[in-house]
């Protein structure tokens, strides 16, 4: 049996915290049109959910400014926090309306003057970016070693945010955060660049360990690679597809409760037979999930299917899904027997266009699928004058 710690209590008591500020975020954000009405409805309740209570001036405090070599005169930065009466965080804050990036000379320039301070960060109220120091001490990082968004929280998310809480804060624990962040980041994006775009290093290496005895010249390796990159989307496919059949059932719950999209149904504006559920917001992060891309993804939803598109070109979709009476996604590729076969594998039933699934994860037995789908809308080739831009045609 397992006994429950005070810290399991306080991390449970501290998620649901922070789904209910989320929601929140999701209600009042488009009401703060304004960078001072921000802070008060967005910015503060999260500080106070992190144990940096706004109206304790131990704790906060607000257009902090100080004499610093290199600081403006009159310059002040929006919150700086405090532990012990030692500021260890500065906040730069902006209007939810207004998109942030990395660039913020003021902030750096108080970063830059504190040696006590190795966190900062800028925030809109729903996107927040965190930054320290790790390429050169005391000088902020030109790039975030976290980036959040409020409507988009998951279980990593909230675990880190976890350590930013006053009773908590450790400078030092929190740099080692970044640079595992960074580094994890980095690992990441070397091994999906790996499996995706398979070079003869990467195909030299699985031969040699797979016990074939043949010469690995150039020729055998380019004749093999194609059937190492096949190997590699079935072995992916394989751990996904065992991951979900042996994950406890507790253990199930317990990630749907906290990996799900914290939004519930949203209704458009403009067209209310437009209803995005949190079923085709689960599925459009599972899409992110396989992706795994710095290029911007996002979906659009209509009244007859939800789209993921890249870079928000209704042309470039890589992904839709219908979920009338029965559930089905199409992909903009015409599929292969070999891709044919990769479905009924994933044990999904196809009728050469619509793939049907029961739930949003099921397209994670289809990973290699889904990235073939990228590669086909990210190429400018096949969306040129004269070229067809999809081969399937919109499914009713």
């Amino acid at each position: 049996m397992h006994i429950v710690t005070m810290e399991e209590t306080s991390m449970e008591n501290f998620a649901n915290k922070l789904k209910t500020h989320a929601e929140h975020v999701a209600k009042m954000g488009v009401f703060c049109t304004t960078e001072e009405t921000t802070k008060q409805a967005l910015i503060m309740p999260l500080l106070d959910i992190l144990g940096f209570t706004p109206y304790d001036p131990r704790k906060v405090k607000a257009e902090y400014s100080a004499d610093f070599p290199g600081v403006k005169t009159n310059e002040r930065v929006d919150y700086a926090l405090f532990c012990h009466d030692v500021p260890v965080m500065f906040i730069e804050a902006k209007s939810f309306t207004e998109q942030i990036d990395n660039h913020c000379p003021q902030l750096s320039r108080y970063f830059n003057s504190t040696p006590e301070v190795t966190i900062s960060a800028i925030t809109n109220g729903v996107e927040w970016r965190f930054f320290t120091d790790l390429k050169q001490k005391n000088i902020m990082d030109s790039t975030p070693f976290l980036k959040l968004r409020m409507d988009s929280l998951t279980h990593s998310d909230i675990t880190q945010l976890f350590r930013f809480r006053y009773d908590k804060f450790k400078p030092e624990a929190l740099r080692t955060l970044a640079e595992e962040s960074v580094y994890l980041n980095s690992f990441t994006k070397t091994i999906s660049s790996s499996l995706r775009e398979v070079d003869l290093e990467f195909v030299r290496y699985v031969a040699s360990r797979s016990n074939i005895e043949r010469q690995l010249n150039q020729r055998f390796l380019e004749f093999v690679t194609p059937l190492v990159k096949q190997a590699v989307e079935r072995a992916v496919s394989a751990m996904v597809v065992s991951g979900l059949s042996t994950q406890p059932v507790e253990q199930t719950k317990e990630n749907d409760a906290t990996d799900t999209q914290v939004n519930n149904a949203i209704v458009d504006e403009e067209n209310p037979n437009i209803i995005t559920t949190a079923k085709e917001l689960e599925l459009f992060e599972r899409v992110k999930q396989i992706i795994q891309t710095e290029d911007h993804i996002e979906y659009k939803d209509t009244e007859s299917y939800f789209g993921v598109l890249l870079n928000g070109k209704t042309n470039r979709w890589l992904l839709r899904f219908y979920d009338k009476k029965s559930s089905f996604i199409t992909l903009p590729i015409s599929l292969s027997d070999v891709q044919l076969n990769e479905i009924r594998r994933a044990r999904l039933d196809t009728d050469g266009k619509r793939i049907h699934i029961s739930n949003p994860e099921d397209i994670l037995r289809i990973s290699g699928l889904i990235l073939d789908s990228y590669e086909y809308v990210k190429n400018d080739d096949n969306f040129r004058r004269g070229s067809r831009a999809s081969s399937l045609e919109e499914v009713e």
